[in-house]
């Protein structure tokens, strides 16, 4: 399994539930060096094996050297989970186009490029193994089911993404499945305090949003999977439930000041 993202947060807990479960995983990082060397250390006393590859994925050609380097290190690769993400804000007033590119090329296009090169790794290991499969997960957000136009050139990257799930799903079967899975409010993050993140985590129809546990479990379900393909699981205390007129920062800071 290969993690994109994987040094700290949500990438490393995804990891370390795989690892807990029987599955080898290669971690990615770009610059968390340190944290990828320890969380690869814990995910080994799990007993799996784990190694961690550096890459820039908003560059093309680091990104297409990404899979061919896990297998190299692993002889075969059969799932990618990408959860690597940038998260940057802005709005219609101050969207720029590059903005939405800093965005794209780190929230979208590295999904498709690894999709398109774990399929092709597939297709050549079933010259002998005509039954091999693989499955891709993608990292969304509830925010595409409760839509606002805050961090909205993400919005637009996660949306391309959650398109591109369908898209590959359609292309690239029967040989991998492709999911989604849009998590809530799951960790601290952007300008957030610690107090807008408690009011906007219990702010769902379940009085609370999404754990990295939760999230991680989910992952680990559809790579178990076989039967499910092109959909997105909403793992989010129902969060999408409930219409929201900015983001959850936003609607959390003003209540904490009602």
């Amino acid at each position: 399994m290969l993690v994109t993202g994987a040094a700290r947060r949500l990438g490393r807990e995804i990891v370390f539930d795989l690892a807990r479960h029987g599955f080898d995983v290669a971690l990615h990082y770009r610059a968390s060096a340190d944290d990828a060397a320890e969380t690869v250390a814990k995910a080994r006393a799990f007993r799996a094996q784990a190694w961690a590859f550096c890459a820039d994925l908003s560059d093309e050609a680091a990104c297409r050297a990404l899979v061919p380097a896990v297998v190299a290190q692993f002889g075969r690769l059969d799932a990618i989970v990408n959860n690597a993400s940038t998260f940057e804000y802005d709005n219609v007033a101050s969207f720029s186009y590059a903005a939405m590119e800093l965005h794209w090329r780190a929230n979208t296009a590295p999904a498709i490029v690894l999709a398109q090169a774990l399929h092709s790794h597939l297709e050549a290991r079933a010259v002998g193994q005509p039954d091999c499969s693989g499955c891709v997960v993608n990292l969304l957000d509830q925010k595409l089911w409760n839509l606002n136009p805050d961090y909205l050139s993400y919005t637009l990257s996660k949306a391309a993404l959650e398109a591109a799930t369908t898209l590959l799903a359609q292309a690239l079967a029967p040989r991998l499945r492709v999911c989604g899975i849009a998590p809530g409010v799951t960790l601290l993050s952007g300008a957030m305090t610690d107090a807008e993140f408690g009011q906007a985590h219990a702010a769902t129809p379940l009085a609370r949003s999404s754990q990295p546990a939760d999230v991680a479990r989910a992952v680990r379900f559809l790579i178990e999977s076989p039967a499910i393909t092109g959909t997105t699981l909403l793992v989010d205390g129902g969060q999408h439930l409930r219409a929201q007129p900015r983001d959850v920062m936003f609607l959390a800071r003003q209540q904490l000041k009602g």
